[in-house]
């Protein structure tokens, strides 16, 4: 029985666990948090990843964590209503067959289906490794040490696995003009299936409440020339940059910064993409955001990552060795990503305009959609026709 080492428990690597174990592999997960981390924003499943949970027999579960928003209302600067809009006339989904989870409820719901199956190494990361014709030899942080057929990195935008395979994540990452800071704060406006966005030329802050909880998630996102790489492993700098840009705004966005401030759960990053001329070298492959992160404007990041582990696995389960099943799974796969990737570009999200000009547009179109039923699904979202594997 072939082996197979997966970095990363969140969307992609118990996906990828599910089909791997469905093609007769022995499977390793390792995840470097202590557990799996539950709560989280709520992530989108459409277009063809619908199929793919489908087929793994996670709809019914999925339909009943879905949390449905109803709404986005957008506002000015003084905090007055713009428009109220249903979300999929932003995101171009389907709203009666798309599914709204929290992340960390549909990583509890992959671990739950494959943890009595799947060996997990909670609180550990692969710190080296050594591919070579009979195997790839893992070196992890806890000192353990292990030979495996096969590793995958599934460890998101900023992979271990990548890092120590391709090289610095700079030369692969494409910063599309946007940071963005992420914590809960309580609901005392009393938020239900909704969000507020809130906008100031190159700056927005947003409420997002996730059904009916006394607390919210918070965003505050600004644009900025450059990706601030110093800051990402520097959480007061983090948090000093982001209330630099907000000081003096209006609205609730004192309240925000205040929270975002003493928040334990704060998440900063660039708003970014992952793109890169190959996703294996030799033994080792990449899926999902380490491999092709779409950023969160697109809405598919987790779609992409559930289309990829099963296409991954399956040509993993039915090729006649490991070269031709990467190659397998890139061709058949990177149209689809690049369709998807390519429905954001530099300095152009609807969500967050950068400058005066491009806010009155927005506010303006805005308006008009108001009244519009949305527009169905993006073909992009189903731009891949899942394939059958024995």
């Amino acid at each position: 029985m072939s082996s197979v080492l997966i970095s990363g428990a969140s969307v992609a690597g118990p996906s990828l666990a599910f089909w791997l174990r469905r093609h007769g592999f022995d499977v390793t997960v390792v995840e470097r948090s202590h557990t799996l981390r539950g709560g989280g924003y709520p992530i989108d499943i459409r277009g063809t990843a619908l199929g793919v949970v489908e087929r793994m027999g996670l709809l019914p579960r999925l339909r009943e964590a879905h949390v449905d928003t109803r709404r986005i209302t957008f506002l000015d600067a003084g905090g007055e209503r713009v428009a109220s809009i249903r979300p999929e006339t932003i995101t171009g989904g389907d709203d009666h067959r798309d599914l709204e989870v929290r992340r960390g409820d549909l990583a509890e719901i992959l671990y739950e289906v494959v943890r009595d199956d799947v060996e997990f190494l909670f609180d550990n990361s692969v710190v080296a490794m050594d591919d070579h014709d009979g195997g790839v030899d893992v070196t992890f942080r806890s000192g353990l040490q292990r030979t495996y057929d096969h590793v995958v990195g599934a460890d998101g935008l900023h992979s271990a696995v990548r890092a120590l395979t391709f090289g610095p994540e700079e030369q692969f990452h494409r910063y599309l003009g946007y940071c963005f800071a992420g914590f809960t704060l309580p609901n005392h406006l009393g938020l239900a299936h909704e969000a507020l966005l809130w906008n100031e030329p190159g700056r927005a802050a947003a409420l997002y409440a996730v059904g009916e909880e006394p607390t919210v998630h918070g965003f505050l996102s600004f644009t900025r020339a450059e990706a601030p790489f110093g800051a990402f492993h520097d959480p007061l700098a983090q948090r000093d940059l982001v209330a630099e840009v907000f000081a003096g705004d209006g609205w609730e966005v004192p309240r925000l910064v205040a929270a975002m401030r003493s928040a334990e759960d704060l998440f900063f990053d660039t708003v970014s993409q992952i793109r890169m001329p190959h996703w294996s070298s030799g033994r080792v492959a990449l899926v999902g955001d380490a491999a092709y992160a779409p950023s969160f404007l697109t809405g598919q990041g987790s779609s992409l990552a559930l289309v990829g582990a099963y296409v991954l696995a399956g040509h993993l389960g039915t090729a006649p060795d490991h070269a031709a099943a990467f190659a397998a799974y890139e061709r058949g796969t990177r149209p689809f990503v690049e369709a998807n990737q390519n429905l954001v570009r530099e300095g152009d999200a609807e969500l967050f305009p950068g400058t005066a000009e491009a806010l009155a547009a927005r506010n303006a179109a805005l308006r008009e959609r108001e009244t519009m039923a949305t527009g169905g699904s993006r073909p992009e979202h189903s731009a891949l026709v899942l394939p059958e594997f024995g």
